[in-house]
């Protein structure tokens, strides 16, 4: 299974608290980006997050259409977000939403996984295309 790798940086963030009560802060987030590396392109994604009182614990899951190209095949897709961190220790992982691709990604599946350090969001995503 072939394997796409880079970084994104995130060129809009745009948040809605709905629920801010003792436990977890609730929010939608509207975030967009631009891809770099074997992902070029852009996407939208609409973010759930729950941010605790305890610093680096909070969770997010959401969904993001990209468009653009993976290693030069173009189209779209769209991504599936979960993502927890636990006092500083973060999983962040992707799924591509099955039959979700158009274009040359048609049919495309996979999923991978996120890090961000020092600012920097790097990307990892395993993918198959027929």
């Amino acid at each position: 299974m072939p394997s796409a790798n880079g970084t994104f940086d995130i060129t809009g963030w745009e948040p809605e608290t709905y629920d801010e009560r003792e436990g977890a802060t609730l929010s939608r987030v509207h975030v967009t980006k631009t891809f770099h590396g074997d992902l070029e392109g852009t996407s939208t994604t609409d973010i759930l997050t729950a941010m605790t009182q305890v610093e680096g614990s909070a969770a997010y899951v959401g969904l993001e259409r990209f468009t653009g190209s993976l290693h030069g095949r173009k189209g779209t897709l769209v991504l599936q977000h979960s993502a927890t961190g636990s006092r500083g220790e973060q999983t962040l992982s992707w799924t591509i939403v099955p039959d979700s691709g158009t274009g040359e990604l048609l049919e495309v599946r996979g999923g991978g996984r996120i890090t961000a350090e020092n600012g920097t969001h790097t990307y990892t995503l395993d993918y198959d295309l027929p």
